[in-house]
């Protein structure tokens, strides 16, 4: 979890992702099922079926898979956004029954509001989540020095007062991931975030989200169709099948940390990835 001190270093999560394996997971879905309507529950049309997975508290993992195979349905399954038709979903060890407050999104279009400035997008969370939103009068300059503790963090120190179309499209999405975390969410959920970025400013991202994960320690659920990204920032990479979707494969990527852009270019690495198409490519031929 994110403190308030500008080195944000966490405060009781030290330690390896997945240290506490001994303890109850953070994310457990147990014979999850969904369909986006009972009628097609009853002729058994489900988007995702059969999905029993667990990972620990502070874990980042990634899910892939081809177009159309559930991903983002499981990322709603995951806060609570649409509920299980069949089994369940528990996250800290409370089941999920409706739309969880302490989690962070950011998706592939950054999604700004126009005519607020970049400290004040950062900080409209903290507008509309509790307890947050009670106490923002008596606290914003508090809140205000982190939010500007987390532009500086990603790069954007300095772009406080810039409007949207004054930035480039990866320094908009610095600040929707800065949006997402102002509100300290256990959970941080990624929905193909640099999939509209060149190459090269989508490597720079990776590298401003590897560091505050490793910050902060938030889990993480990252969809990706893009299978470097996955598996170097990530300790755990899922494959899902075509729709329905299923988890055909879990796939721990045992690289040393902190990762840096030159592992990209190593043989471990691209063994990784070869390892995870070779399984999308036997997806999409079945």
């Amino acid at each position: 979890m994110m403190t308030r001190q500008a080195s944000y270093m966490p405060s009781g999560t030290a330690g390896a992702a997945g240290a506490d394996a001994s303890t109850e997971p953070f994310v457990d879905f147990n014979r999850v099922w969904l369909a986006y309507n009972d009628d097609l529950a009853r002729q058994g049309e489900f988007a995702v079926e059969d999905i029993s997975l667990q990972f620990a508290r502070g874990e980042f993992i990634a899910i892939v898979g081809p177009s159309g195979c559930g991903k983002s349905t499981f990322m709603k399954l995951a806060t609570g956004l649409r509920p299980a038709t069949r089994g369940t979903v528990k996250i800290a060890g409370e089941k999920v029954t409706g739309p969880l407050k302490q989690v962070g999104m950011a998706f592939q279009a950054p999604t700004l509001l126009p005519w607020r400035t970049t400290l004040e997008n950062v900080m409209l969370p903290l507008e509309i989540v509790e307890p947050y939103r009670s106490t923002l009068r008596a606290r914003r300059e508090e809140y205000t020095q982190r939010a500007r503790r987390l532009l500086h963090a990603v790069g954007l120190g300095g772009y406080e007062d810039k409007y949207p179309w004054q930035l480039s499209g990866g320094m908009q999405q610095r600040a929707s991931i800065c949006r997402a975390l102002i509100h300290e969410p256990r959970m941080l959920l990624l929905d193909e975030p640099f999939g509209a970025l060149d190459a090269f400013t989508r490597e720079e991202l990776w590298c401003v989200l590897r560091d505050l994960w490793q910050a902060q320690r938030f889990n993480v659920i990252l969809v990706t169709h893009d299978l470097r990204e996955a598996v170097f920032l990530a300790d755990t990479v899922y494959v899902m099948s075509q729709r329905p979707g299923r988890i055909l494969m879990r796939k721990e990527i045992h690289l040393p940390r902190p990762r840096d852009l030159e592992l990209t270019y190593t043989e471990p690495f691209a063994d990784l990835v070869h390892g995870l198409r070779e399984k999308i490519g036997h997806v999409r031929q079945h």
